[in-house]
């Protein structure tokens, strides 16, 4: 197992961050490109790289929230795929070997007595496009050593199980499992999780109490030394994805007192 930190609002430059993980004594940091210092067009491959090898750590990436390359306008869903396309090519020249992504539920209609989801719907035009999307990213991929790993957010839609059966059929899509996330809606995804484990790589680690999430590590009502066996029976990498600096310097104390990093 290799434990990270995410970019954190605390920390305004990526130094910082590094910094922070060094202290820490963490492999890594997940890059997060919701936040404007991290978009495409403001990272410099060469410090980033700079950054890594000063402080000998490695980055993992954490795609735009808002993602939907499955949108039903063409012009939005290729400018999400574009970003993603530029993303894959961002870790091709930053070493970067997870990228990590959410799968959108798109929009929904509420009818008296239900959610109508558009991409349930029109179920067969979704899949189309995933299909796609896998294709798309299995040609720019090519033989680089990278994986897209498909977070868990609130509870994972039938048609999104069916979207990930046909992404995990390509050799470089995975999971990410977000322990919190799972916990927060009542542990809907953990029998799919636990089911494809052998594509999860990537963690987002994290305790919780009810619906609250991304508490420290020992803070909460979560039973962490079960999710710590599966990622290391899997070799994940494990972001611990707490929200602040305090959180972070807990869970990794937390951590620390397990014995599993120095």
């Amino acid at each position: 197992m290799l434990f990270g930190m995410p970019t954190l609002i605390e920390t305004n430059t990526l130094e910082e961050c590094a910094t922070l993980c060094k202290s820490l004594k963490l492999d890594f940091i997940e890059l997060n490109m919701n936040l404007p210092q991290y978009q495409l067009q403001n990272i410099d491959f060469s410090h980033f790289i700079d950054v890594a090898n000063k402080y000998e750590i490695f980055y993992t990436i954490h795609l735009d929230e808002n993602l939907n390359i499955s949108d039903f306008n063409s012009y939005i869903a290729d400018g999400y795929r574009r970003t993603v396309i530029e993303t894959i090519e961002l870790a091709k020249n930053l070493g970067v070997s997870i990228i990590n992504m959410h799968l959108s539920q798109g929009v929904y209609f509420t009818l008296p007595d239900k959610k109508v989801y558009l991409f349930d719907e029109y179920r067969k035009q979704y899949l189309k496009s995933i299909t796609e999307f896998r294709l798309l990213c299995e040609n720019v991929i090519g033989e680089a050593d990278i994986m897209i790993c498909i977070e868990n957010c609130d509870g994972f839609r039938e048609f999104q199980k069916e979207a990930l059966d046909i992404l995990l059929q390509s050799s470089v899509f995975g999971l990410t499992f977000d322990i919190g996330h799972n916990h927060g809606c009542g542990n809907l995804d953990e029998a799919y999780i636990f089911k494809n484990r052998l594509y999860l790589c990537h963690m987002h680690m994290h305790d919780a109490v009810g619906k609250k999430n991304h508490l420290a590590l020992g803070t909460g009502e979560l039973d962490i030394g079960k999710y710590l066996s599966l990622a290391e029976d899997r070799k994940c990498r494990v972001v611990l994805e707490t929200k602040t600096i305090e959180g972070l310097k807990q869970s990794v104390n937390w951590i620390r007192q397990k014995g599993l990093i120095e």
